[in-house]
């Protein structure tokens, strides 16, 4: 009636009989526990330090896990929201189609990306940092740091991921309408590369919605939770959290648990 096993009905038994053994599994589980979340460097919650734990061979819920950790005092780096708006879309510029049309749905890396400019906030002056992400594998595949939200801003962005990822004619780029975007220089840096120009529509957040999700991410997890006193210190911390953690080793759930770059791996695997 309880759908448990007999033998395992047993084997708890026996270790609620036995304190020692049901404390030092429990000792060990806290500490494995805490492991896993500074090696996340505090961002990891309750759900994915249990699929972190099962795929150990732990046996044990996301509630216990929950419990525990709220007991030793471990919570996840996440901060309140706040920013500004980082879209001029009043300009005179040419508008692309909406190619995207909010179809995330793709079946390969380097077939769509997204990109966007988001603002970082920093002592010694305010910064902005342009992203594009793999609509695939969610890797950022491109980024650019600096202190003015220009057209060689995007260009830097999409420069590096084209020189990182090489990839073939055809690839739809999507974008909000911002003024960055739709300038003339931009606009033939995607002709050069054989690349689709896809445009959100006015005001629609929604279009964009991956690299906002992205942009919101880094945000609670890191922006809001470190205090930048230089730009430099800021250049450096960026680097260590997009290409050594979110790329290389943050979990998605959407991925099945992987990092983007492990997910990217697998699939040149398959098809190798």
């Amino acid at each position: 009636m309880l759908d448990v096993s007999r033998s395992g009905y047993y084997k708890w038994l026996s270790e609620k009989g036995n304190p020692n053994s049901y404390q030092q599994r429990r000792m060990a589980l806290v500490a494995r526990i805490t492991w896993l979340f500074h090696n996340s460097i505090n961002r990891y919650g309750s759900p994915k330090i249990t699929f972190l734990l099962c795929k150990e061979g732990w046996k044990v819920s996301e509630r216990l896990v929950s419990k525990l950790m709220k007991e030793n005092g471990l919570r996840s780096c996440v901060s309140k929201k706040f920013g500004e708006n980082t879209t001029d879309s009043n300009h005179d510029q040419p508008i692309a189609p909406n190619l995207l049309n909010q179809n995330f749905q793709t079946t390969a890396p380097n077939k769509v990306w997204v990109t966007d400019i988001t603002y970082i906030p920093c002592r010694e002056g305010r910064m902005y940092l342009a992203s594009v992400l793999d609509l695939y594998t969610r890797k950022i595949v491109g980024w650019k740091l600096a202190d003015r939200m220009t057209r060689e801003l995007v260009l830097a962005a999409l420069d590096h991921a084209y020189e990182a990822q090489q990839p073939k004619k055809g690839l739809i780029h999507h974008s909000d309408r911002g003024s960055q975007y739709a300038s003339e220089d931009y606009r033939e840096r995607l002709k050069k590369y054989k690349m689709k120009a896809s445009m959100s529509r006015k005001g629609n957040c929604y279009d964009n919605a991956c690299i906002e999700s992205f942009h919101s991410v880094l945000k609670k997890e890191f922006i809001y939770c470190t205090k930048f006193k230089t730009k430099a210190q800021a250049q450096q911390e960026m680097f260590e959290y997009i290409e050594l953690f979110y790329n290389r080793k943050r979990i998605h759930s959407s991925l099945g648990y992987l990092s983007p770059n492990q997910f990217e791996l697998k699939f040149y695997k398959k098809v190798s």
